[in-house]
């Protein structure tokens, strides 16, 4: 009897299969990013993210300590990786390079991520959970033209460093994240590179004026 009981506690709905691990864990990221899909930020909780899943928020808590944890993973699951153009020139690249990024911030996903940016109010723990975004794999397209640029004459060498290398995209960033534009016109775009990010790449690692 103990076991027949054992048994029924074990036994889930009709027509539904019991997950664990890493198949459970996929199932809530996927509710979680439809319900970031929908509803943005602002609309998605962990009570409806458990309920699409089919499952119950013990299991989202688990592995997600709160709401912005899981809504950071399930934004790092939509976004998606753009091409590095190769249009011959560094300035013909870094200003593709900054209109993909406008064109991101700029649609649905980039206003889930503007959401994300301001319910974590710039922690260190949310940018290391969008390290994807923000880290290495940011500065790597940027390096990428860098490199040719520096390869063609078009930049020092000493301009290939990351901090370097990502200079535009971070001020355009800025426009959304401290100036809260729903988009940035293209002229913001051609002077950051026209003003800031070329004089910048090609004058790194010259001495003072008159040396």
């Amino acid at each position: 009897m103990e076991r027949d009981a054992a048994a029924g506690e074990r036994r889930t709905e009709p027509g539904r299969t019991r997950r664990r691990g890493a198949a459970l864990e996929e199932a809530i990221l996927d509710a979680a990013a439809r319900e970031l899909t929908e509803s943005g930020f602002a609309g998605m909780t962990m009570d409806k993210v458990a309920a699409r899943a089919g499952t119950n928020k013990n299991a989202l808590y688990r592995r997600w300590p709160h709401r912005l944890a899981l809504g950071t993973a399930a934004y790092k699951r939509l976004a998606t990786t753009a091409p590095v153009p190769d249009t011959g020139t560094l300035r013909g690249d870094a200003l593709e390079l900054l209109r993909q990024a406008n064109r991101h911030w700029s649609s649905p996903l980039g206003a889930v991520l503007r959401e994300l940016l301001a319910a974590a109010g710039g922690t260190a723990e949310f940018l290391a959970g969008l390290q994807d975004q923000s880290g290495e794999a940011a500065a790597a397209p940027w390096l990428t033209v860098l490199g040719r640029a520096v390869a063609r004459g078009e930049a020092v060498p000493e301009a290939l460093h990351p901090r370097v290398a990502t200079v535009a995209v971070v001020l355009l960033r800025n426009e959304f994240v401290v100036r809260g534009v729903p988009s940035a016109p293209d002229e913001v775009l051609v002077e950051i590179v026209d003003e800031v990010y070329l004089p910048l790449v090609r004058g790194r690692g010259a001495g003072p004026a008159g040396a």
